[in-house]
């Protein structure tokens, strides 16, 4: 009985089951290798960046910013600077590439530092003129202190800084006249004062501006078209053959104008004396190039230096009023 018990007693195993590590899957992978991707761009970008010029650089820069059409219809050559057309070539449908929107503004800054640099240079030319001008007067000044001849006539000399440039007017005075009546012939002591004038003004490298001016009175009848017109401008002529005498240049004198009574001096009086003068002016560069630009204003007659020079004066209509006080 006793074995047969021990038959019967249950025996009992006990089994450990060792399981493995839970798994992890695959998704760091992906995040590790999107951190090498943008660690390898970066490092990319950098490289490119040190290795390229500013040109290329700003083309990267325009293929970037240009408009979408354009950069998907601007053909192979999309990107190009070779265009003079912002934005793309002339047609859309040629493939020619586009123009660079960084070779435009490089234009526009060129074109304004040349502004700016020409603007510097005249605003330097204008000084110097300034200067110039300021010292030409003072020896005028000195001239006509230090010359009898030019003492003595110190009444009929008018000296005048203007925007053109100095101003020398010799006008005409009611008991001595420039010029005989109703004529261009010069009066003796008229000579001496251009003569004198025009040797102070030839070493000056600026030009020079000759006009001549009558009052109001008209010019007798007005007979085969004679005027004041054609008197004021046969009397700058002559007295631009005198500077010339005095050794001055031709070409200096850059224009040579008979105004008429266009311009009075005394406007209230337009019969006065003093509005029949000369008026020689030293032109600044910048009126020398407005003024020698373009032709005189209103009906100025410009003198005609082969007619006055080669004709005799009672050829050109020169001859004493019918009616009238003499201009």
């Amino acid at each position: 009985m006793a074995g047969d018990a021990k038959k019967l007693q249950p025996i009992i195993v006990k089994k450990i089951k060792k399981s493995g590590h839970a798994a992890h899957g695959g998704a760091w992978k992906i995040a590790y290798a999107d951190f090498v991707t943008a660690m390898m761009a970066f490092f990319l970008l950098m490289w490119l960046l040190g290795s390229t010029s500013e040109g290329d650089r700003k083309g990267l820069s325009d293929y970037f910013n240009a408009p979408l059409k354009v950069a998907l219809q601007g053909g192979t050559g999309a990107g190009a600077s070779n265009s003079i057309l912002p934005g793309g070539g002339k047609d859309l449908t040629e493939r020619v590439g586009q123009a660079a929107r960084g070779q435009a503004d490089d234009a526009v800054k060129r074109k304004m530092a040349a502004q700016q640099a020409a603007q510097q240079v005249k605003a330097d030319a204008a000084r110097q003129d300034a200067r110039r001008i300021a010292d030409l007067r003072a020896r005028i000044e000195a001239l006509i202190t230090n010359t009898p001849k030019l003492n003595e006539y110190r009444s009929q000399i008018r000296l005048e800084t203007t925007p053109d440039g100095l101003q020398i007017q010799i006008v005409d005075d009611q008991n001595r006249p420039m010029f005989d009546s109703g004529s261009a012939l010069v009066k003796p002591y008229m000579r001496d004062i251009l003569r004198e004038i025009g040797t102070a003004l030839n070493d000056v490298e600026n030009r020079l501006s000759l006009a001549g001016h009558t009052d109001a009175t008209p010019y007798g009848n007005g007979e085969r078209g004679y005027s004041n017109w054609e008197l004021s401008a046969d009397r700058a002529n002559a007295s631009r053959r005198e500077l010339v005498a005095a050794g001055m240049p031709d070409a200096k004198l850059g224009r040579v104008v008979g105004l008429a009574a266009s311009s009075p001096l005394e406007p209230a009086t337009p019969n006065a004396p003093v509005n029949r003068r000369i008026t020689l002016t030293v032109l600044t560069r910048e009126a020398e190039e407005r003024l020698m630009g373009t032709p005189p204003a209103g009906d100025a007659t410009i003198a005609s230096p082969a007619l006055s020079q080669n004709a005799p004066l009672s050829e050109t209509g020169l001859r004493p009023m019918t009616k009238g006080t003499p201009p």
